[in-house]
């Protein structure tokens, strides 16, 4: 039996495609998340978004929270590593990383916000008891597990929002 040795940029091409994303956890003393409502979803989520080509999640997620937030912050460590696999509308799947950007406080989120009108339509400051209401359910599992990382000092594996070590399916 022969194997056959592609060149690199076919090889590469039969390889699956994946979307890459970065999100940030800005948070209060008390627990609660910044949250954005975005003009083109009906759901709210962390700030964050996609990565750019050639971009690496921490610089993505920097980006993300300068260009819809107005905010120059550097994100912190790793909390969570989110693989959501394929959805049934066809899309792709996505590998999203969340990194701790910080604490804040209502009244420095009210002085500092700047929203990108063109994208996103408000902010809040949210609690995990209101997460599960304000987000898709596997978004809300996701904030929840980077609770548990921050009170644990942690880096959590997830899948669709599950922590498989403490979910099993």
């Amino acid at each position: 039996m022969s194997t056959v040795h592609l060149p690199p940029a076919e090889y590469y091409a039969t390889l699956p495609k994946i979307v890459g994303g970065a999100g940030a956890v800005i948070r209060d003393t008390t627990g609660r998340f910044l949250l954005v409502k975005p003009s083109y979803r009906d759901h709210w989520e962390v700030p964050g978004g996609g990565l750019a080509p050639g971009e690496d999640p921490r610089r993505a997620v920097r980006r993300e929270i300068k260009e819809e937030l107005g905010l120059n912050l550097t994100p912190g460590r790793l909390l969570a590593v989110d693989w959501v696999p394929e959805q049934p509308d066809g899309h792709p799947p996505l590998c999203n990383f969340v990194f701790d950007c910080g604490l804040t406080t209502k009244d420095e989120a009210r002085r500092q916000v700047r929203l990108d009108s063109g994208e996103l339509t408000e902010w809040t400051l949210a609690s995990p008891e209101e997460w599960d209401a304000l987000l898709p359910p596997h978004m809300a599992r996701r904030l929840h597990a980077c609770a548990r990382a921050l009170t644990h000092d942690t880096t959590l594996y997830l899948h669709h929002g599950f922590d498989p070590i403490r979910h099993h399916t």
